[in-house]
């Protein structure tokens, strides 16, 4: 594993976390302020590490510069060996009580893995504070007095955006469209495959087919589908709605993991594990472009091997960073239509910028991006010089 070395960057505080009456170890790490208050979700694992909330909290940094946003890097993590959810509501609103002095200014909160609306209701409850997390059910609204003349004495609502409304999926579907686009793909020709099938794949699946794309394949944790004119629209409807395996679609060919790496597409797009591209299937991939919507699906060195050969990637941190757009949507007010026209906004343009000078400097659209990124950073640091 990577380890984040402190550097000029950060990490600017490392809180640990122990309340040993409620069985609470946690971290927080905020690596930058630069642009804003450190922005990142609270992951709730069996094995979660001050060193892995260090590494997430520095993509964080990269991820909300790039993406154009006033909000820092951080993350945090809750060590969860499983329990009730009465046992797992005690530790979140432990979790928020004892870093509640430096939030909002250091720190805003969100979903992760194994934290979604429910749990953001529960850290705001404890908090008190409704801005200390974003990512909250829409149902949970807060009065405010609008302060334009034009509005003076009138109320308006301000309310969660849960990103269970699909903003991390549709943002990697607008940057799968305009990265194709740069490299001369149709999106609405192009045929696509989706390895993962979790909240993320759905949506990505979703809104690719309404931008006219063909998905052919599809993988998740229970096997792969093969479905080479396209997946049937009602039964796909009905899988994402109950949440089952994609083996339980009733057409086209089931495969195995290995051979659907070795399906040919233009587009290929890890919405899955960390390290899902490896050294055992590197070489069978037959794409044109990769997108990547999970969070560090390979290496960089598996990256730039496959940059070498011809296969062009969008990083993670561009691909991904609709969820924490919504989040910054949410903080400001803004309704889900504002926000879905947020993160198409902001993600084409940074998903254009990367790609369009990697190809014309040929670099590495990682580097590009973390260029671009430290670029960013380092103008607003001289702002204030």
């Amino acid at each position: 594993m990577e380890v984040i070395k402190d550097d000029e960057w950060g990490p600017e505080l490392i809180v640990k976390v122990h309340n040993e009456k409620i069985g609470l170890h946690g971290f927080l790490v905020v690596d930058n302020t630069t642009l804003g208050p450190g922005k990142g979700g609270i992951r709730m694992t069996p094995n979660v590490t001050e060193e892995e909330v260090r590494r997430l909290a520095r993509a964080m940094t990269w991820k909300n510069a790039i993406a154009g946003i006033p909000f820092g890097g951080g993350k945090s993590g809750i060590i969860w060996k499983g329990g009730t959810p009465e046992q797992k509501k005690v530790l979140m609103q432990g979790f928020a009580k004892a870093i509640k002095p430096l939030l909002i200014k250091k720190y805003i909160a969100g979903p992760d893995v194994n934290t979604g609306e429910l749990e953001m209701a529960q850290f705001v409850e404890a908090t008190g504070i409704f801005d200390s997390a974003t990512g909250k059910p829409s149902n949970l609204c807060l009065s405010r007095r609008q302060s334009s003349a034009k509005s003076s004495g009138k109320k308006s609502k301000k309310c969660g955006l849960p990103h269970e409304f699909g903003s991390t999926g549709f943002g990697v579907a607008c940057s799968t469209k305009i990265s194709a686009e740069v490299l001369g793909i149709d999106i609405k020709q192009a045929i696509v495959s989706i390895h993962g099938f979790g909240n993320v794949g759905t949506f990505a699946y979703t809104f690719l087919t309404e931008m006219g794309a063909k998905v052919i394949a599809i993988a998740d944790a229970s096997g792969a589908i093969l479905a080479e004119n396209g997946f049937d629209e009602k039964q796909i409807k009905e899988i994402i709605k109950n949440k089952k395996q994609i083996t339980s679609y009733s057409g086209g060919k089931k495969i195995t993991s290995e051979d659907f790496w070795k399906i040919p597409v233009d587009i290929l797009i890890p919405a899955s594990v960390t390290d899902v591209i490896n050294e055992s299937n590197k070489n069978n991939i037959k794409a044109k472009l990769i997108v990547e919507a999970g969070n560090i699906p390979m290496r960089e060195n598996v990256e730039d091997e496959l940059f070498k050969k011809g296969i062009m990637f969008v990083p993670d941190f561009v691909a991904n960073a609709g969820g924490v757009i919504s989040s910054y949507a949410e903080y400001k007010g803004y309704d889900s239509k504002k926000m879905f026209k947020l993160v198409e906004n902001k993600i084409t343009r940074a998903t254009r910028d990367v790609m369009i000078e990697s190809l014309k400097k040929k670099i590495n659209p990682r580097i590009m991006a973390m260029d671009l990124a430290k670029k960013i950073i380092l103008a607003k640091q001289d702002s204030r010089k």
